[in-house]
Order: C-alpha cells, then structure tokens, then sequence
C-alpha cells in the first residue's frame, strides 16, 4: 500500500475514533457537547494530613449540613486502612475517621458534591439563642466598652451594629481602641464575634470556603453570623457584607472545633474544589456509579488531580495553534513550546499582565546576559547563572508588584524556570548571530501564537470540550500530523509573488 495513503488512512482513524468515543460517551453519560445544557455542581474534596504516633488514632472532622444555597448530593471518603462514617454529634455533622494503630505521615480525603440551588428560606431554631459570655482584660474591657459605645451611636439594629463595628476596625489607624483589640485578637472574626456578644447581641464565628474553580490546597476563611429577625445573617469581617454570596460555602457553622484529633500530631486540613457542568440525568447516575466512562475517566481522580488535568488536556489545542501558525501561516517564534507555556501562563492570570511580566523578565534577562557575554562563560555555567538571575527578576517583581498593590510581578512564576534562562540565552545568541530584528521578530511571533492560543483556550465550549470529551484531542492529533505533512507556500510568503501579481495586471 501507498505510504502515503496509509499516513492519511491513520489520520482518518485518528480522528474517527475520537469522535466515535465521545459520541458513545455522550450516549452513555448524557454528557451534552454544549456547555450551556449542563447544571453547574462543586466537587469539593477536604484533605487532612497528620503525622500518626504508632497507636489507635482518630480523627474527626465537621462537614456541612443544612446549606441555604447548596443541595449535598454525593458524598465519598479515601481513607485507606481506616474506618470511616458520618456522624451527628449534638446537632453538629462529622466525618470520623479510625484506626487501631498507625504510624507516620497519613492522608485522609473527604468528597462531596454540591448542587446549587434557589436560596430556601431557613428554619427558624429549635430555642432562640443566646449571647455567649464574654471575658476581657481591664484594659480590653475598656477599649471594648469604647468601642462599641462609638458603633452603638450610628447603628439601630444587630446588622447595623455589626457593620459599624467592621468600619471602626477597617479604620483601625485612626482608631486606638480598635487597633488594641485587633493587635491581641485571633482575627478579625474572632474580634467581631467577642464585641457582639458583649453587647449581648447572640452570634458565633463560622467557617466558610471561597469557591473558585480548579483551586488547590485552600483554607477557611472567619466569618459571623448575627441571629436576628428568627434568622442568622452572615456578616464578612472584612468588609461588612450581609448575606451569604453565591460562591461561598458555609463548611462549618456551630458544634465544637473543625477537627479533632488524638493519636496523631502535626494535622492540617486544605481544600480543592472544582466546577463540574453535569446534566441532571447525569448526578443521578454518577452517584449510582453505573457509568463505565465515569469509573475509568478523570471524574473517578481526586479533586486535585483533575484541576491539574483541566489544564493539561488544553495543551494540544495550543500544540495544534502553534503548529498551525508556523507551517501554514508562516510566523516565526522562538522555539516551539514556549508559546504553549506563556498560553497556559495567561490562563492563570490575565492577559495583560501576563505580558507586562514576560517582557519585562525576558528584557532584563537579555540585558544581564549580554554582560555574562563579556566574562566568557562555558554554557552551563551561563545557564546556571541566568536561573538564578531570573529568579532575582522574579523576586523584585513581585515585591514591586504587591507595594504598587498589584500582583503582576508574582505571576511570572508559573513560567519554569529553566525555559525562561533557555529562552534568554537563544535570544542572546540570536541577537549576536543575526541582529536584533530577528530577536524582535521571533519575540513578537511569539507573543502573537501565544495570544491566539490563549483566546482558544479560554474558550468555554473548548475547556468544556477537552475536559469532558478527552478523547476528542485525537481529532487534534489527526490534524497536527495533516499539518505536518504540508510542504506549501505559507500565507507569509505570498507577499513574495505581490509584484508578479501586478504585472499580470
């Protein structure tokens, strides 16, 4: 057979297949091709990492109930060699973990999925609460009584009382008292939570987890809650906010503390959480667990591990773009991966400052390297010495950056290090060799193929696409080795035939 039709008979395959499985898929799971026919539901996984001491161990860690905004629909514990249940606890909901004997680092992982849903009313509480008693120092007594004296003066109501106090603490420069309370305070919360029930106005400090999607290793964050009007309110610390917004999880409201632990030591807990676009049908039959492409694919990893796959299932479509933008189009970059990783390094940031940043590293880079010239380095050592040289750019960045109150210099960091020393040194080496038009040409190809991936990345249908169908990146294989076939004239270089064309006029 023809080498040739065999290479497009592969290719054909490729590409067959791929849109075979995700139309089986799509049959199977009822996962839609269109994002915007799915219900949005938060996997949510809780870690805990503790250090065993060789004997019986426990651990119990409080999980929600009772959501206003949140319908818990699937729930599921990796704890291996221990037991495991769910556990009420007066009126407080756990998750226990046990084990006869243990010892060393252990890890201990808690999932659940939660459904959003229009905001239900609450029930009111079996007894209405009370103001929790209050213990100060003198000197804290007196800036307390100060204090909410002053808060007490322009509010009417426990809300209004709550919020004046947030504003006197978020000008706590011009404010003795609040700054005493807060310099000796545990937090924010903790402070708000003492003051409103000294002035005998019942509330209690909860923890809540910001959600934003493919985030790893998280933790909770304070914040009160002020029985009024039959109902608790949800008061930010930070800014005075009522309410609970609708990408906050309210993870633990009343009880004892978040985890309790005998037997072990050194124990932490942190969060990953990501956003599923699942169709109704489809919850149903992933907590059945009757769907063979959910126990074989990514929904069956660990929270953690799909964000990181959300990520990496987006690289052959830039693989796809660069490939694409170099042998049809024509345009010239400095390398091949690199426009991949600035793509994927804008994704976890913004557009703008994300080149802000690379521009200013690879800049300051060239420069540095044009002096380590002069000192006739072999290779390696000059390699070596730009790492550390680009991690001092780094370091100054972000410093300037969080001063100027912005974070543009941090997030050059997702770049690796070793690329960006690479990068400078063949752009140096370009520079010498061919000018500094060449390095701006490159430079600029660069930027520009890592601009158009981004786009596509970012797409919704495309993330959709790539993390629910995986098995459609074979269709982009199939065209990235049809690309690679091609040995034509590229768009760039028709500009060449410009003058025949006006001849033929």
């Amino acid at each position: 057979m023809n080498p040739r039709a065999t290479f497009f008979a592969t290719v054909a395959l490729l590409a067959a297949s791929g849109i075979l499985v995700a139309v089986l898929r799509f049959l199977e799971t009822g996962t839609p091709f269109l994002p915007g026919q799915e219900r949005s539901v938060w996997q949510v996984e809780a870690r805990v990492d503790l250090v065993a001491l060789g004997g019986p161990v426990s651990v119990s860690l409080s999980v929600p109930e009772d959501l206003p905004q949140f319908t818990i629909t699937q729930e599921q514990a990796a704890s291996p060699g221990f037991g495991f249940s769910i556990v009420e606890d007066g009126g407080d909901r756990r998750a226990e973990w046990t084990r006869r004997e243990a010892s060393g680092p252990q890890s201990l992982y808690y999932s659940a999925q939660f459904l959003p849903r229009p905001r239900a009313p609450a029930a009111p509480p079996p007894r209405l609460p009370r103001a929790e008693p209050v213990f100060w120092s003198e000197v804290q007594g007196t800036a307390a009584a100060e204090l909410l004296a002053r808060a007490g003066e322009t509010s009417s109501d426990p809300l209004s009382l709550a919020r004046e106090l947030v504003k006197l603490m978020a000008t706590r420069q011009g404010d003795q008292n609040a700054a005493l309370l807060l310099g000796q305070a545990e937090s924010r919360a903790a402070l708000l939570n003492k003051l409103l029930n000294d002035a005998d106005v019942p509330a209690r400090q909860v923890l809540a987890l910001q959600l934003e999607d493919a985030r790893r290793r998280q933790d909770l964050k304070p914040m009160v809650e002020v029985f009024q009007a039959g109902e608790w309110t949800l008061i930010d610390p930070q800014t005075g906010a009522a309410g609970v917004p609708e990408d906050l999880l309210l993870w633990h409201r009343k009880g004892r503390s978040l985890i309790d632990v005998s037997g072990a030591r050194q124990s932490r807990v942190n969060f990953s959480m990501l956003r599923q676009s699942v169709p109704a049908e489809t919850l149903a039959r992933a907590a059945a667990g009757d769907s063979a492409f959910y126990k074989v694919g990514l929904h069956s990893l660990p929270i953690e591990e799909q964000g990181m796959f959300k990520m990496l299932l987006l690289l052959p479509l830039g693989a796809m773009v660069v490939v694409f933008m170099r042998v049809l189009v024509g345009v010239r970059t400095a390398g091949t991966f690199m426009p991949i990783l600035i793509a994927l390094a804008f994704l976890q940031t913004s557009l703008l400052p994300g080149l802000a940043s690379f521009i200013s590293v690879v800049a300051l880079g060239l420069m540095m390297r044009g002096y380590l010239s002069r000192l006739n380095l072999l290779l390696v050592a000059r390699i070596a010495t730009l790492i550390v040289l680009v991690i001092f750019i780094i370091s100054a960045l972000s410093i300037l950056g969080y001063q100027l109150g912005y974070s543009t210099g941090m997030i050059i960091t997702f770049f690796p290090m070793i690329i960006i020393a690479w990068t400078i040194e063949r752009m140096s080496i370009l520079w010498e060799e061919e000018g500094v038009r060449e390095v701006l040409i490159q430079g600029t190809g660069s930027l520009v193929v890592a601009v158009a991936a981004y786009a596509l990345m970012r797409w919704p249908l495309v993330q959709h696409l790539t993390f629910n169908f995986p098995e459609l990146n074979l269709v982009l294989l199939a065209a990235i080795l049809a690309m690679g076939q091609y040995t034509g004239y590229k768009l760039s270089e028709l500009r060449r035939f410009h003058a025949i064309e006006e001849e033929w006029r």
